[in-house]
């Protein structure tokens, strides 16, 4: 019934982990959206790092030095062509999203006024709804937000009111991580622009199925996390065009981030450094760019292509069962089924999938607005990867119906 040009028993083997069991079951992982898995390939980055040319970077002669800072930099300029931006400078090696999402929300505190507003989705993770909030109390900014529909897309017409010439920052997710719905992030990126709004697009849940153009869409700012696309964790980016990356203050001080220093008065080092105080994660740096050029040779128009299959596959067995209610159900969406079973807990039936060796997320997905939107404590969560296959969807739906009669 179901085709796919990807060798999914060559990919598997690449992950040591899908092999192991869980509570005596062979191990079923759902949980991509939280963190993805992570090949041989890129283990083997790391690990041949550690064991060939582990040395600071940058501001070392000696050859082991030099060598690190080759590999970080070229890690550097892969995130640069994956992400199509004009400039390795544009590129800021942080911790992950939440870290790049602190770092604008703290630069823009320089340069707002109190009465400017920002405008936030509903959908978003509470990353890009936190830092935020503490940047209006610290300027006496207002935050505006983008209300969301039933079907768990946003309201276009009410964000095009919300815009206006106080309005100085938009920030939304390009993917939801709770529901899984691609948001029309060209749109809300145009209208943006038109206020002379910037624009930060939160991609970490996007980047494991599309690859993003910030050029192309012209985005002001654009994150993601390496350990959504089969990297380490602990690492991940922010893209900034550069005329507002030198606008924006140093987020932290330190080393690497400066030009010269005396008691008098520092100045600091340009892009991309002016952003990266301290010693970096170099050795999750070189497990970045190792897994870029992973997805690269599966290609993810193919990869996303068999995730669709495994999303359609999913939804209409789900849909089968009764009490089953699916937040988010929409065409346009990735590999992400948020739902709940009538009359049962979502921490309960991910308790019992989970003795069935069946890996999936409960909870409110740090996305606690859409919960009380719908009014509820939490979903449950099933996410998929390119690793996955539809005889794993059998058996999650198998045990779906199992702990649905348990606990009935």
């Amino acid at each position: 019934m179901f085709s796919t040009p990807l060798d999914l028993a060559k990919i598997r083997a690449e992950f040591p982990i899908l092999a192991r069991k869980v509570n005596g079951q062979p191990l079923v992982y759902l949980d991509n959206a939280a963190t993805s898995q992570t090949p041989l390939a890129v283990i083997e980055a790391i690990s041949d790092y550690y064991k060939h040319t582990n040395a600071n970077i940058h501001r070392g002669v000696h050859s082991l030095s030099q060598e690190a800072t080759d590999q970080f930099e070229g890690a550097r300029d892969k995130i640069r062509a994956h992400i199509n931006a004009a400039h390795t400078h544009e590129v800021i090696i942080t911790s992950g999203t939440t870290h790049s999402i602190n770092l604008v929300a703290y630069g823009f505190g320089h340069l707002l006024d109190q009465g400017d507003e920002l405008i936030v989705s509903e959908l978003e993770h509470h990353a890009n709804i936190v830092p935020w909030q503490m940047l209006c109390e610290r300027t006496g900014a207002k935050l505006k937000v983008i209300p969301m529909t039933q079907d768990g897309t946003l309201d276009m017409e009410a964000y095009s009111n919300l815009l206006n010439a106080r309005t100085k920052v938009v920030f939304v997710n390009h993917v939801s991580n709770a529901l899984g719905i691609i948001n029309p992030i060209e749109y809300i990126i145009k209208e943006a622009h038109a206020v002379g709004a910037a624009v930060l697009i939160d991609g970490a849940q996007a980047t494991p199925h599309m690859v993003p153009d910030v050029r192309g869409l012209d985005a002001d700012f654009y994150t993601t996390s390496a350990h959504k696309i089969c990297g380490p964790t602990g690492i991940g980016m922010l893209y900034g065009k550069e005329e507002w990356l030198r606008k924006l203050p140093p987020y932290q001080g330190g080393g690497e981030m400066i030009d010269q220093v005396s008691f008098e008065k520092t100045t600091y080092a340009d892009l991309p450094h002016k952003f990266e105080a301290g010693t970096p994660n170099i050795a999750g740096g070189v497990g970045f760019g190792a897994a870029i050029d992973y997805m690269h040779s599966i290609g993810f128009k193919t990869l996303a292509a068999h995730e669709n299959d495994l999303l359609l596959h999913a939804t209409e067995k789900l849909k089968k069962i009764d009490g089953m209610c699916i937040y988010g159900d929409v065409p346009n969406k990735v590999a992400v089924i948020s739902f709940n079973v009538a009359g049962i807990h979502p921490y309960d039936l991910g308790t019992l999938l989970d003795k069935m060796g069946i890996a999936v997320r409960t909870g409110h997905h740090c996305c606690q607005p859409i919960m009380d939107h719908y009014k509820i404590p939490g979903t449950v969560r099933a996410s998929f990867a390119f690793y996955n296959t539809h005889e794993e969807v059998e058996r999650f739906i198998a045990g779906v119906e199992k702990a649905v009669g348990m606990l009935r």
